[in-house]
């Protein structure tokens, strides 16, 4: 039977002379920040793999920021891919951007406290971030989407789509309305590793019909 990652290992790739692939690496054991949340087996890759993964991929997302990026099961990400998330702003209600606040220890508190809950980036599962492609502040990515190389994506994109360019457009829906709808019915992802493990085939194949056969009771 085909056997599912190993979601407690840093490096979930192993190569056929059963040394480690470091340039990939599993982001829910990879990643120890307070401000993300990772689904299993999610990985990450890199030509030049980072000691500290959540700084290479959200590097403006610091500890105990407003705000949190989420990412979902299975997800796929690209070398070169970024996450800008909210704390990368400015603020731009006067007349300059520039965080004078940030630098003045008695005023950083206040201005922390003035610009509230910043929108959390939400990345669903089993997406496919691009090479070099760009999540900025607030973006919400559904279920399986994909998202084209250096595409820039600021806004919600709908489960299945496929995106690219900059601004980030739909390109088309990768299956009709109605196997996308069966599909979110089914989130495979949720399922127990045996039954994920037992479906792959019909992952692999496109098999719709085949892979509801296997959700749980």
């Amino acid at each position: 039977m085909p056997r599912l990652p190993d979601a407690h290992s840093h490096y979930p790739l192993v190569q056929p002379d059963g040394a480690e692939h470091r340039q990939m690496a599993n982001l829910a054991v990879a990643v120890d920040h307070p401000n993300w949340q990772v689904g299993r087996n999610a990985y990450a890759n890199d030509f030049d793999p980072p000691e500290d993964w959540a700084a290479r991929l959200a590097p403006y997302l610091y500890p105990g920021a407003p705000e949190c990026l989420l990412i979902g099961a299975f997800c796929q990400i690209a070398h070169g891919a970024r996450f800008i998330t909210a704390s990368a702003n400015h603020p731009m209600g006067g007349l300059s951007t520039y965080p004078f606040d940030v630098f003045d220890p008695e005023n950083r508190a206040g201005f922390l406290e003035s610009i509230g809950r910043l929108p959390d980036t939400v990345i669903g599962p089993d997406c496919w971030i691009g090479h070099g492609a760009l999540i900025l502040p607030g973006a919400r990515l559904g279920p399986g989407v994909i998202v084209g190389a250096g595409a820039v994506v600021a806004e919600e994109v709908p489960a299945y789509a496929i995106v690219a360019g900059n601004p980030a457009r739909v390109l088309r829906r990768r299956f009709p309305e109605d196997a996308i709808a069966m599909l979110l019915d089914l989130a495979w992802w949720d399922w127990p590793d045996a039954a994920i493990a037992r479906a792959i085939p019909h992952l692999a194949s496109g098999d719709i019909t085949a892979l509801a056969r296997e959700k749980p009771a």
